[in-house]
Order: structure tokens, then C-alpha cells, then sequence
């Protein structure tokens, strides 16, 4: 690994982990380009494990390379629509949570009726493969709401755009990225 990390990638468990800015055949195109767009400084606490694409998922990904689920974050696309129009927005939640979809993301995406966007639209929208969506390179003026867990997290374990790799990203990073805010009560535990 090249240059001691500012941050614990220790998140990604037995994974071995490398700058992100290292391995962009492990990113998505749109995390590539956010990743560059953060500065040199800024993406060199951002790490990158690869991973078996068939272990994306939360729970096996966490079972199999002993990454604590308390540190994993799930980036997931909403929608609704307003007199017709669609409107898109992205939130960060802890995996061992529940995005409040019907309560604060509909009052904040200001639709009647907030839902997950399907698996299909999601992925065309953000160019990045379902499984691994990430905060990182999100669309062009999507808003970005970031649980407060997250965003206080020395390091969590997010999608880095494909299926066959995971990032470590400080929660600084996170909210720091364009149009991403703190949200209060974003998520909820899950039951």
C-alpha cells in the first residue's frame, strides 16, 4: 500500500485494501471521476477491496470477509413524482437500519407517495451496477441525505459502483460530496 492512511480501512475486514485512486479497474465509471474530483488528499483515504461479485450483497459480503455490519452503509436510489415529474434523490444508511421512505424522504423529495426506485432505473440513472450503487458519482444535482451515524463514522463500507469490489470512505468524505446533507432520522433500526 502506498502512503499510510489518514483513516482505518479496518472496515473492510480480512479484505486487502488500496487507495481507491489506485485501482480504478475496481470502480465504476461515474466513482472514478468523483473519486478525482474529491483532490489527491481527500481520495487517498478512500479504500478499495475487491471482492467475489457474488458476495456483494450486505449480509454475505460481511459473513464471508468478517466486515462488522454496524460499519456497512447501503447507498439506495428514491423517487416520487410532483405534477407529473419525477424526482430522484439518494440516501446513505446504515445497513443495520431502515431508510425512512415513507416519513422524512417523501416529506423531503416533497411527493405524495416516496419509493425505491426500480432496480432498473436505478442502474440506468447512475450508471453503476445494482448492488453497488454508491454515494460516489452519483447523477448530476441528485440530493444526497446521509444518516447521521454515517456521517459521524470514522470509516464505512459502501458500493463502489460494481459488484466486484467494496469502498472504505470516512463519513467527512460523504458529506462533503456534492449536494449531500446531514438528515435527522434518515434511517430507523430495523425491527
Amino acid at each position: 500500500m502506498s502512503g499510510a492512511p489518514s483513516v482505518s480501512w479496518s472496515v473492510l475486514g480480512t479484505l486487502d485494501v488500496v487507495p481507491a485512486a489506485e485501482r480504478p479497474d475496481l470502480l465504476a465509471a461515474p466513482t472514478a471521476v468523483a473519486l478525482a474530483a474529491l483532490g489527491a488528499e481527500r481520495a487517498a483515504r478512500v479504500g478499495v477491496a475487491e471482492i467475489d461479485p457474488d458476495l456483494a450483497d450486505t449480509a454475505e459480503f460481511c459473513e464471508a470477509y468478517g466486515s462488522p455490519p454496524e460499519f456497512s452503509a447501503n447507498c439506495v436510489v428514491v423517487s416520487g413524482k410532483r405534477a407529473g415529474e419525477a424526482r430522484y434523490a439518494a440516501g446513505v444508511v446504515l445497513a443495520t437500519t431502515r431508510a425512512d421512505v415513507n416519513g422524512v424522504v417523501r416529506r423531503r423529495l416533497d411527493v405524495r407517495k416516496a419509493s425505491f426506485a426500480p432496480m432498473d432505473t436505478a442502474v440506468v440513472l447512475t450508471g453503476m451496477a445494482y448492488g453497488g450503487i454508491t454515494p460516489l458519482g452519483l447523477p448530476e444535482g441528485w440530493p444526497l441525505w446521509i444518516a447521521p451515524e454515517v456521517a459521524a463514522a470514522e470509516a464505512v463500507v459502501v458500493g463502489s459502483g460494481i459488484r466486484g469490489s467494496k469502498l472504505a470512505v470516512p463519513g467527512d468524505i460523504l458529506t462533503a460530496l456534492p449536494h449531500a446533507e446531514t438528515v435527522e432520522n434518515l434511517a430507523r433500526p430495523v425491527a
